[in-house]
């Protein structure tokens, strides 16, 4: 009688490497391993070896590079989605089509599990078992770390367990930071970050990002943009693998994208992670440029409302969701006229604008210059400000006539200034 399968989200790392192996012995599964390239820059060949090695019966290497970056990346950015103001959801936005691809694979392989080697304390757990749901509700889910039958609470217990048997250890004993790494970010956790009194050791840390203070004296980069999204680097055309693998490195040698912060994650508790987005810093930065010059008043604020709350159904892995659908609508709306091109200097760790244009740009030098010019009348304000300090004015006028002169003193704080 054949076995039921099982599709695991396969890294290659330590947990997922002990999980191939822990599935056969407790549950019996034919293993099915998928590794999907969302821009590690793994060894995919020898990583491949490595679970069939421990006991996979296949292993699937998945190209998800393109899709990635054009229908997970792409939209972050168009929204301006950024979390807890500084954290630009780079394990965030891969989660999701994760879930998705290890459904795709479940249905072809007819499993009747998915599992993954997250842990039952971060917000991976939350957004690969929200995509799957999103999916085949009717496909079991295997978390080993949350599984009774899972008996090991460190590293030294899964080296452990891979050795009593014999299966090779995909990493030394040291220790070493928590991290995770795709096309549009890396990310850092534990050691010294574990205590928020400490400073970052950047220079031992620090993967794909220069230390600021160590750059050169800077560069230009000047990005050219069709409907909020990113299509030529410095005069050149680019898809958006090669934008982005380029970006990362110049953004990178200038030490941009750096991020310390501590965070609250969707399961309650707060986590502290440093971040390097060398060349999605860049992005953000340029196109929050480009819909400065290109949307109204009424429309931009409106958008930083919708990208707050972008930014928390992206990390809490809500993407699969009917409102997500409709916020992401509204952001595709006000993308149609944000065309043109950035140019930022980038400075030992700092971004700055250096000029912007677009044949869609709202900003009139016209009426904009300090010189009078015939599309604005300065005496035009005189009526503007009446009506617009009105409900001002007739509270005060309340005021004056309740108090008799003096509530009003005392309600607005007024105070008298010495004279010389």
């Amino acid at each position: 009688m054949a076995k039921d399968k099982v599709i695991l989200a396969y890294s290659g790392g330590l947990d997922t490497t002990v999980i191939i192996p822990w599935l056969k012995e407790n549950y019996d599964y034919d293993v099915i391993a998928v590794c999907i390239d969302v821009g590690q820059g793994d060894d995919w060949e020898a990583i491949k070896g490595r679970a069939l090695k421990t006991g996979a019966s296949a292993c699937y290497v998945v190209d998800a590079r393109k899709e990635y970056i054009e229908e997970y990346i792409w939209p972050a950015l168009k929204a301006n989605a950024v979390y807890e103001d500084e954290y630009l959801l780079g394990t965030s936005t891969a989660r999701p089509l994760i879930g998705k691809i290890l459904v795709e694979y479940a249905r072809q392989e007819g499993a009747t599990a998915i599992c993954h080697g997250a842990t039952g304390k971060g917000n991976d757990q939350v957004r690969f078992e929200l995509a799957i749901k999103a999916f085949a509700p009717d496909l079991r889910v295997i978390a080993a770390w949350r599984d009774d039958k899972w008996n090991m609470d460190s590293r030294d217990a899964e080296i452990k367990f891979l050795e009593d048997r014999g299966l090779e250890v995909p990493m030394k004993k040291d220790q070493s930071y928590s991290r995770d790494e795709n096309i549009w970010h890396i990310s850092h956790e534990g050691l010294e970050l574990e205590k928020t009194a400490n400073e970052p050791n950047y220079p031992h840390m620090l993967k794909n990002t220069t230390v600021p203070e160590n750059a050169g004296e800077g560069e230009y980069v000047t990005i050219e943009w069709e409907k909020g999204i990113p299509v030529s680097l410095n005069g050149k055309k680019m898809d958006g693998l090669e934008l982005m693998t380029e970006l990362n490195k110049i953004g990178g040698r200038n030490g941009v994208g750096l991020v310390d912060i501590c965070e609250n994650r969707c399961v309650g508790m707060k986590s502290r992670g440093v971040y390097e987005t060398p060349g999605g810093a860049i992005l953000y930065f340029a196109h929050r440029m480009m819909d400065h010059i290109c949307l109204d008043r009424d429309t931009y604020h409106y958008k930083q409302q919708v990208s707050l709350r972008l930014a928390e159904l992206i990390y809490d892995g809500k993407v699969f969701t009917p409102l997500y659908d409709a916020l992401m609508a509204f952001v595709d709306s006000t993308q149609q006229t944000v065309t043109g091109w950035t140019k930022v200097k980038l400075v030992k760790g700092q971004i700055r604008a250096a000029g912007s244009d677009s044949k869609y740009s709202l900003y009139n030098e016209d009426i904009a210059s300090f010189t009078t010019g015939e599309l604005y009348n300065h005496k035009d304000a005189q009526g503007f400000i009446t009506l617009f300090g009105l409900p001002l004015k007739v509270r005060a006028m309340m005021e004056q006539k309740v108090g008799e002169g003096r509530a009003i003193v005392e309600s607005k704080n007024l105070k008298k200034r010495p004279t010389e």
